[in-house]
């Protein structure tokens, strides 16, 4: 194969769960990778895509349609969201562009609250928000971020020949530590110990903090 692009996230930035944690290991595993074949190794870092399968949108439709309410968990998150002709479209794009071993940022405009969201595909349905169709703050879940970020305060980023299309900058990891505590992580993970691939995790990803994390999202699927 001559090129390997990996779909990472923007919640493998600071991430504050398992799921950020594991994209923010995959990157390090591809960079790796790149190192030692002669496949080129990309990783594409972007927010969510409306529409997608588990997706917030036919979530809140579906609710719609049952007369609602619309669960959101906080008045206040906010997300990163593209169609799905602008993800298929970038990641083709930074395949094509990247010469390997690079995390490449989507730009992904400016993030929306996810209040607002709900409330426009209320309107869109030809209902009023809070009149016909409540929309209902759920409350918190664990390791679930507020805001959701695109970069390290520490990094910074490299433009590309596309304007879409930025590298980021992260910062060098011990090679020899990290595939030390990833056989470790891989041990753990077959023996179904999943204190220990916890603590792998974090041992891998000096930026997990779990238990740091500012919480709230949408109540189902990849936007929360």
């Amino acid at each position: 194969v001559e090129r390997f692009v990996l779909i990472s996230t923007d919640k493998a930035v600071n991430p504050t769960n398992v799921m950020g944690a594991t994209k923010r290991a995959a990157e390090m595993v591809v960079q790796y990778m790149n190192e030692h074949s002669s496949t080129r190794f990309i990783s594409v870092r972007f927010g969510n895509v409306l529409g997608s399968d588990g997706s917030v949108v036919p979530l809140f439709k579906k609710q719609i349609a049952e007369g609602g309410p619309v669960t959101v968990t906080h008045p206040d998150v906010t997300r990163y969201f593209m169609t799905i002709p602008e993800a298929c479209q970038l990641v083709l794009q930074a395949g094509a562009i990247g010469e390997g071993g690079e995390v490449m940022l989507l730009d992904m405009g400016q993030p929306t609250k996810i209040k607002d969201l709900a409330e426009d595909l209320i309107r869109f349905s030809g209902y009023e928000p809070g009149r016909d169709i409540e929309i209902t703050y759920i409350g918190l879940r664990p390791g679930e971020k507020l805001y959701e970020e695109l970069l390290l305060d520490e990094e910074n980023t490299t433009a590309t020949r596309h304007e879409k299309i930025y590298i980021a900058n992260l910062a060098k990891y011990d090679v020899d530590k990290f595939t030390s505590v990833l056989a470790e992580l891989e041990k753990a993970s077959y023996e179904g110990n999943e204190e220990a691939v916890r603590l792998m995790l974090g041992e891998l990803v000096e930026t997990y903090h779990p238990d740091e994390a500012p919480v709230a999202m949408v109540a189902a699927g990849t936007d929360s």
